[in-house]
C-alpha cells in the first residue's frame, strides 16, 4: 500500500487547458480567465496548466509564473489547480513547484526529463528527488512521445510509494499497458490514475482509472464530465456512446496531424468558437486562416455551439483581430 495520504479528492476531469496569447504573444489574461469559467460551469473537477496541451516547455519564466496565478484565483473554491514543474534539474522542479503552492495549486505535475537517453530506474530517482523536495503533492506524468522513456509498470509502483506522490497521468497509448498498470496500483486509496490517452479514456474510467486529463475539454468540458459520469455509474453502453462521440471531436483537430500540429489546430478550433485565439508559441505554427474555415466546418457538422459563440465575451477590438462577428454586427 501506498504510504501517502492525501489530503484532496483527486479524481474527475481534469481539463489540461491551452495557454491563451494575444496577437503579440502575450498571455491573454481575460481567455484565461474566462476558460477556467467555461470549465468550471461543464462541471469538470480540476484544470491542469503548463502540460503538453498547454504548451508548457515553450511558455516564458515570467508568464508560467502569471499564469499560474492567475488560474489559481479565478479556480479557489470551484476547481483543484494542477500545474507542470517539468525540468531536468530535479532541484529547479521542486523550487518552482513550491513556488506554485504557495500561490494555490493543489498538486504539481513532472514528466522525466529528456535531452539524453536513460533507464527508467534513473527517472524514477528524479521523481523521488523532487518528490522529497516539494512542500505538497505530486503527480507523476508518463509522456513517451515527448520524453523517449516509457516508465515500466513495475518503476510506477516503486514510485507511487514514495511520500507526496499521489497519483499519475499516464499518456501512453497502450491498453494492455495501462490494464497492468490499474491493477498494480489502481486499487491504492491515495494514488490516483488519471488517463492522458484520449483513445483509452472510457475503457481506462470503466476498468478503476481515478480520471481522465482529455484535451477535448478546452472544447466540450460537459461532454467529458458526462464521459465521466457514465463510467462511475458503470454505464458501458452509456460510456462507450459518449466516448464515440469525444473521440469524433478529438479526430477534428488530431486526424492526420503531428502532435504538434495538433496542438495548434486546438487551438484554431477553439477560436472558432470564440473560446480563445488561434496563436501559437513557437516553433509551433499557428494554423491559417483556410485550416481554421475547415475545422469550423468540421464543429458544425458535429453539433458543438454555433460558431464563435462564447466572442460575445469579448471586446469589439479583440473580435475585429481574431474575425470574430456577434449577431446584428457588420457580416454577422
Amino acid at each position: 500500500m501506498s504510504t501517502n495520504a492525501s489530503r484532496k479528492n483527486h479524481r474527475g476531469v481534469i481539463v489540461p487547458m491551452v495557454t491563451p496569447l494575444t496577437p503579440r504573444g502575450e498571455l491573454d489574461q481575460p481567455a484565461v480567465e474566462r476558460l477556467v469559467e467555461f470549465f468550471w460551469k461543464g462541471g469538470v473537477h480540476g484544470v491542469f496548466v503548463l502540460g503538453t496541451t498547454g504548451e508548457g516547455a515553450s511558455v516564458p519564466s515570467l508568464m508560467r509564473e502569471w499564469l499560474v496565478r492567475i488560474v489559481a484565483d479565478c479556480a479557489r473554491g470551484r476547481l483543484l489547480v494542477y500545474a507542470g514543474i517539468s525540468n531536468d534539474s530535479a532541484r529547479d522542479s521542486a523550487a518552482t513547484g513550491n513556488r506554485y503552492f504557495r500561490r494555490g495549486v493543489d498538486a504539481v505535475v513532472a514528466h522525466a526529463p529528456g535531452g539524453y537517453e536513460r533507464h527508467p530506474e534513473q527517472s524514477a530517482q528524479y521523481f523521488a528527488e523532487v518528490a522529497r523536495q516539494l512542500d505538497g503533492e505530486l503527480i507523476i506524468y508518463n509522456m513517451p512521445l515527448t520524453t523517449n522513456v516509457s516508465l515500466p509498470v513495475d518503476v510506477c509502483g516503486e514510485i507511487a510509494r514514495k511520500p507526496r506522490v499521489i497519483g499519475i497521468k499516464d499518456s501512453e497509448n497502450d491498453a494492455e499497458r495501462l490494464e497492468a498498470l490499474l491493477q498494480r496500483v489502481g486499487g491504492q486509496e491515495s494514488f490516483s490514475v488519471f488517463v492522458g490517452s484520449g483513445a483509452l479514456m472510457a475503457s481506462g474510467l470503466l476498468r478503476g482509472a481515478r480520471g481522465i486529463v482529455p484535451s477535448v475539454g478546452n472544447l466540450a468540458p460537459a461532454l467529458c464530465r458526462r464521459l465521466y459520469d457514465c463510467a462511475v455509474q458503470a454505464d458501458s453502453q452509456g460510456t462507450e456512446a459518449l466516448h464515440r462521440r469525444f473521440m469524433d471531436l478529438a479526430q477534428v483537430y488530431q486526424k492526420g496531424r503531428t502532435l504538434e500540429q495538433s496542438l495548434a489546430a486546438l487551438k484554431g478550433a477553439m477560436a472558432c468558437l470564440g473560446l480563445c485565439g488561434p496563436d501559437v508559441f513557437p516553433p509551433l505554427t499557428p494554423t491559417s486562416a483556410a485550416e481554421r474555415a475547415a475545422l469550423a466546418a468540421e464543429l458544425a457538422r458535429l453539433g458543438l455551439p454555433e460558431l464563435g459563440a462564447h466572442a460575445d465575451q469579448y471586446p469589439a477590438s479583440v473580435r475585429a483581430e481574431h474575425g470574430w462577428r456577434l449577431r446584428g454586427e457588420a457580416g454577422g
